[in-house]
């Protein structure tokens, strides 16, 4: 039975953190599998698109995406290579709840990560799937969209009480 887990909000230190690549071994234990059933439920009932571990408050290089065929995991991802071409849009996070900024970012991104079982997977994504993608491996990276926009276009008051709490 899957359960919510709570979402860490800026500015917890654990989303500023560089995140530890998961072993093979780690990947057959229980408790690894039940925490990929809870964050797909998390992001499910948050209305997210994508969720990264260190969002829940676990130093490892998972994340959970949405996609159209079913929750897509994502276990170590390493972007191997990213277009030229960037296209600017609003993103939003659940860490920094009711902020939105414009975010440029590559619109093709080539990709390597483990699945769910550990098999190695190789694909390229792009438009949507390949922002959600990119915003998923910030997080692993303690990168957040305040540091990638240089225009926050809803939520600055929000932002800004979120700071002074630090």
């Amino acid at each position: 039975m899957a359960e919510t887990l709570a979402i860490k909000i800026y500015p917890d230190s654990v989303l500023r953190l560089k995140n530890r690549q998961l072993k093979p071994e780690e990947l057959q234990a229980q408790e690894f599998k039940q925490l990929i059933l809870d964050m797909e439920k998390t992001m499910q009932e948050k209305d997210g698109v994508g969720l990264a571990a260190p969002q829940v408050g676990k130093n490892i290089q998972l994340a959970v995406i949405k996609t159209d065929q079913g929750t897509l995991v994502l276990i170590n991802p390493k972007i191997l290579r990213r277009s030229l071409k960037k296209e600017e849009m609003e993103e939003g996070c659940l860490s920094l709840p009711e902020i939105f900024g414009l975010v440029k970012r590559p619109i093709k991104i080539k990709l390597t990560a483990l699945d769910a079982s550990g098999k190695k997977m190789k694909f390229v994504a792009t438009g949507y799937f390949a922002r959600v993608i990119q915003h998923e491996v910030d997080h692993l990276n303690g990168i957040l969209i305040i540091d990638r926009t240089k225009d926050i276009i809803k939520g600055k008051e929000n932002l800004e009480n979120m700071e002074h709490k630090t």
